[in-house]
């Protein structure tokens, strides 16, 4: 069992920082706008388990940054992307933040791929009046708390675990035909919070239980003990809300142990990726999971996306954090080009009313600045992704509070 830092810890952490940087988010400002370029933060893990994810991000706003400066960049300027290393770790995530914040004097931060860091990054640029944008962490906790919740500094441009939970549920429920289902996700706020909203919709299910729960750490790779009791429980399918490297190593055990074919998987766990279906195709073939994006979507700027993407990184197929990156910066540029300013203050109240045609659709936020904008959901059939539908993915606020 992990040890989470509590919320009050996080705003501790997170406003101690802050404080230190009240005096200097004027002169932060001042200097984004007197300068030749517009400077836009990138917060993710660059190191650690989840580096990965944080080297997705980057290749894939450096992507954008560099069509929108090839296109003559925003109200004249450049923009020029500034990384931190937040090792999926609050602590670093915030520290990070700071350096950002007054050194680099970035009036944007997007970030960060992990909840916990997002979490604690929100008292601080709160306090700091500088923009967040989130574009790849769920929690549905960082939604409640922006906006009309309190943070107005905060934004998110990606979909939340709450609805991805309640989407995935119905659709394993009524058109898969599961009741008995096992928990196996990661030790983390994404994957305890995952799991915590799909217990939440559960009940509107009659016969529909959780028979075992149990949780991973980033660094495991032996799950041939929890595999082998969700065989004996009768489970027929796994809730997995875990880690893409991760995935593979449970469908090649879950093959192993003779699992394929008679024990689903189900969540969030890239599990359409070429990688992972190879991994252990007869696992993964009947695999459900709701995403945000997938390299299938047939929208043409999506496909055109993809093909940069791989010109640009060695024919590397982008992963949804790639994506949603690429994604929000031509969400900010649109924002700037409307206002007609790069100030910090402006971009936010533009981001309140924009209406912006990303590749998956019409995107707004709603009164906790979360983006109204569809999710895809896909079963893996045939050794391949299937995109089944596409689901709005607007928030129950009055669910959430229950």
């Amino acid at each position: 069992m992990t040890c989470y830092p509590t919320m009050t810890q996080l705003r501790s952490v997170a406003r101690m920082a802050a404080v230190a940087l009240g005096g200097l988010c004027a002169l932060a400002s001042a200097h984004a706008q007197s300068a030749d370029t517009l400077k836009i933060g990138i917060i993710s893990p660059m190191s650690g388990p989840n580096a990965r994810y944080g080297a997705f991000a980057n290749k894939g706003a450096a992507l954008a940054a560099k069509e929108i400066n090839a296109a003559g960049g925003v109200q004249g300027k450049k923009i020029e992307l500034v990384s931190g290393d937040s090792q999926c770790v609050p602590a670093e995530g915030v520290a990070a933040t700071q350096r950002m914040i007054s050194l680099e004097k970035t009036p944007i931060i997007i970030g960060d791929v992990c909840s916990s860091v997002t979490l604690a990054m929100q008292p601080m640029v709160e306090e700091s009046r500088v923009l967040l944008i989130n574009a790849a962490s769920s929690n549905p906790d960082i939604t409640y708390k922006a906006g009309v919740g309190g943070f107005k500094w905060t934004f998110r441009n990606y979909p939340t675990d709450e609805v991805r939970a309640a989407t995935v549920l119905e659709y394993s429920v009524k058109t898969k035909g599961f009741k008995k289902f096992a928990v196996l996700s990661v030790d983390s706020d994404y994957g305890r919070g995952a799991i915590k909203f799909t217990k939440r919709y559960l009940p509107k299910y009659q016969g529909a239980e959780i028979l075992s729960e149990d949780y991973y750490k980033d660094s495991e790779t032996d799950f041939r003990a929890v595999l082998s009791k969700i065989r004996r429980s009768g489970a027929q399918a796994i809730i997995l809300y875990g880690q893409a490297d991760t995935t593979p190593i449970i469908a090649r055990q879950m093959l192993e142990l003779g699992l394929a074919g008679k024990v689903a998987l189900v969540g969030n766990g890239e599990f359409n990726t070429r990688t992972t279906i190879a991994a252990a195709p007869k696992v993964m073939n009947g695999a459900v999971e709701a995403a945000a994006w997938l390299p299938e979507v047939q929208a043409p700027r999506s496909l055109k996306f993809v093909e940069e993407y791989k010109k640009a990184n060695g024919g590397e197929v982008p992963n949804v954090h790639a994506y949603t990156h690429y994604d929000t910066l031509f969400l900010l540029a649109k924002v700037i080009a409307d206002v007609k300013s790069v100030k910090g203050e402006d971009i936010r109240n533009g981001l309140v009313k924009v209406k912006y045609d990303s590749p998956m659709g019409m995107v707004s936020f709603d009164d906790h600045n979360q983006a109204m904008l569809p999710m895809v959901l896909l079963e893996v059939a045939d050794e391949k992704p299937a995109i089944k539908s596409a689901i709005s993915s607007k928030v129950d606020y009055p669910a959430a509070g229950k």
